[in-house]
């Protein structure tokens, strides 16, 4: 393997193929567009009224039309007015209702800018929906009047649905999300031909699930997913592998991926899009988070008849929180990613940079697997 390297605060080596940014001695594969941040919530208009942009993150990633989609987690919430706390749920009807606190309430605890406590109840800050923008280059996007937004539907998503991951498949687009509300977090599923008219099949992974990925095609017969349902007394955030014979039902699960003390991805771990067939294995990107939420890019490669078989694993990350945009947001050091597309040995991915803006970034396969092997 020959490398470029970026030594942090000390001096560069660069050659025409890659580049490795060394920070604390963790290596960063990943080259970012120069364009970054590609999107960033002033340039879209709020979707829901009376409602503000708050943020954008992780976006789902397909190409349909001859285009590169997005397949955008916006998150909005009423303009703050001094003193006081709001944000949206659906209600009962179906409809949004804005919820108000004093912010000197005793009982309001407003310490995590992304989840708000009160009288024992948790609400999240914003509202997530998913919203459509398509790009020539993959690199300008904008919006396409005739393709809707995806909005939350029914009392298992009054808090809305986020961080959307899109398989491309012979029989359409599956779109696996996560759903929110009061009751719990679990996964949800909608199928697409042509993303205007939607099936919507509600939650095929219960409480607590989320980071759900479907393999793009079958193997030995069976469908698979990666998922990462929770345990807070015994287990933690991991990743797991399950088979269905329909997308619906499943089963067989298997734990393939822990956390790791004293590593980078101690605290969680998740799968990010749909795993990418490769001679070497299934190459799945996947977060990791610390104890201070700091969230990493790491790849992790499994059997490619046995995919519950992990072959390697990496020790660090191939993508850190870097870059400003990725250091300072909405919720600051993280890069988290749910969408690529892969052309030949490149993997462009899109991802959310500090929970707020969208950026982009190239991966070369034979590097990561180069950095597996190491």
């Amino acid at each position: 393997c020959t490398f470029s390297v970026v030594v942090q605060g000390s001096f560069v080596i660069r050659n025409k193929n890659n580049t490795y940014l060394f920070n604390n001695l963790k290596m960063d594969i990943a080259k970012r567009f120069h364009q970054n941040p590609l999107l960033k919530p002033s340039d879209l208009q709020s979707g829901i009224e009376g409602m503000e942009i708050t943020c954008f993150l992780n976006p789902g990633v397909f190409r349909f039309d001859g285009k590169i989609w997005l397949l955008l987690r916006v998150a909005e919430r009423p303009v703050q007015k001094q003193g006081v706390i709001s944000f949206p749920v659906y209600n009962k009807d179906g409809k949004i209702e804005v919820l108000s606190f004093d912010e000197n309430d005793p009982k309001l605890d407003a310490s995590d800018p992304r989840v708000i406590g009160y009288a024992g109840q948790n609400y999240l800050t914003t509202m997530s929906y998913l919203r459509l923008v398509s790009s020539e280059d993959g690199i300008h996007f904008k919006e396409e009047p005739d393709y809707p937004p995806i909005f939350g539907k029914g009392a298992l998503e009054a808090f809305g649905i986020e961080d959307c991951r899109v398989a491309t498949t012979a029989d359409g687009y599956y779109l696996t999300f996560t759903e929110v509300s009061s009751v719990a977090v679990g996964v949800g599923l909608i199928h697409t031909y042509d993303w205007k008219n939607y099936a919507r099949y509600g939650m095929i992974f219960p409480p607590h699930n989320k980071d759900c990925a479907l393999f793009e095609e079958k193997v030995n017969g069976k469908y698979l997913a990666l998922h990462r349902p929770s345990s807070p007394e015994l287990g933690g955030n991991y990743i797991w592998l399950a088979e269905s014979p329909d997308r619906l039902h499943w089963g067989n699960h298997c734990c393939i991926a822990t956390t790791r003390p004293d590593s980078w991805d101690c605290a969680r771990v998740g799968a990010g899009a749909a795993p990418i067939r490769t001679e070497e294995g299934w190459l799945e990107i996947y977060h990791g988070a610390d104890y201070q939420n700091r969230y990493c890019l790491g790849a992790l490669l499994l059997d490619l008849n046995d995919p519950s078989k992990v072959i390697a694993r990496s020790k660090e990350p191939i993508m850190e929180p870097v870059a400003p945009y990725e250091q300072t947001g909405f919720f600051g050091n993280v890069v988290f990613t749910n969408g690529h597309l892969v052309e030949g040995d490149k993997i462009r991915l899109y991802y959310g940079a500090s929970d707020e803006v969208i950026c982009g970034a190239e991966l070369s396969i034979a590097e990561i697997l180069c950095s597996l092997k190491s």
